[in-house]
């Protein structure tokens, strides 16, 4: 009956996110307020099922789900659609959730094609440290997310302002400067809790796998992550970097994140998401 009950509600929340989207793209193409209210209220609905199927699992399986890649990628998709809903209402930042949830839609899409199954002996290991990595270093990538957005945000207003294209579009987003800002708001809160989240999860590794390879391609490439978002934001708050430059730097920077979650976890000897 569980199952039942939570394929019903994944399946009616797909419906609504395409059709959240579509409404957002319509919005972005031709300046459309009841389309543009419509898609919050779909998207609002979203998550709302997404958090009665989260409280759900939860219950069922009497932990935190975020253990295997199928869980993980769930948590993203909620964490992103929450954070994206609470900013657009914040800051009135213009296509801010419609950006954002086109990532979370196809993180949606991945999670329908995931494995569901927890690693072996990933049950055993379990530990509040673990759970603590995994859920930290999942709420950075979600801030790594959004930074990206802002990043995108920012060269299309930078294109259209360059361009001196007056339409709707570059009024209704934010100065150049705000883009930015925001942008590096995002990593500056992302940094540390990535690193934070690397620590808790290299001491869990070190108190529970005593035989870890610590060049393992994992930990390298979690690392090599934390490096170049610390470069960005190093460069950015000494001005090396700025404007159009730091904004595709930060692109590129999201780019590996997307490297290292889905390829390199793969060839991790003992990763808990395959």
């Amino acid at each position: 009956m569980y199952a039942v009950w939570t394929d019903r509600l994944h399946e009616g929340m797909i419906l609504l996110y395409a059709a959240s989207i579509l409404l957002y793209f319509l919005d972005f193409l031709h300046r459309n307020r009841k389309a543009n209210k419509a898609a919050f209220r779909f998207l609002s609905v979203v998550w709302a099922l997404q958090t009665v199927i989260f409280i759900l699992y939860m219950a069922h399986t009497r932990r935190f789900p975020v253990l295997t890649l199928s869980e993980g990628l769930y948590f993203y998709a909620w964490a992103l659609l929450t954070l994206s809903l609470a900013l657009n209402r914040l800051l009135r930042v213009d296509f801010t959730v419609f950006f954002t949830n086109v990532i979370g839609f196809f993180i949606m899409t991945v999670h329908a094609f995931a494995p569901e199954k927890v690693s072996q002996g990933a049950g055993r290991m379990v530990s509040e440290l673990l759970l603590m990595h995994i859920t930290m270093t999942l709420i950075a990538y979600v801030l790594f997310s959004l930074s990206f957005v802002f990043s995108v945000l920012y060269l299309l207003q930078y294109k259209w302002l360059k361009e001196k294209k007056w339409s709707h579009r570059i009024w209704r987003l934010n100065d150049l400067a705000k883009l930015e800002r925001l942008s590096k708001w995002m990593n500056a809160i992302a940094v540390p809790v990535l690193l934070l989240g690397l620590i808790l999860g290299l001491w869990w590794a070190y108190l529970r796998l005593p035989a870890i390879h610590w060049l393992d391609p994992k930990i390298v490439g979690s690392f090599v992550v934390l490096l170049v978002y610390s470069f960005l934001l190093y460069g950015g708050e000494r001005r090396h970097m700025f404007g159009k430059t730091l904004a595709y730097w930060n692109m590129a920077a999201f780019l590996i994140i997307l490297i290292n979650f889905f390829l390199i976890t793969g060839l991790s000897d003992f990763h808990l998401y395959y």
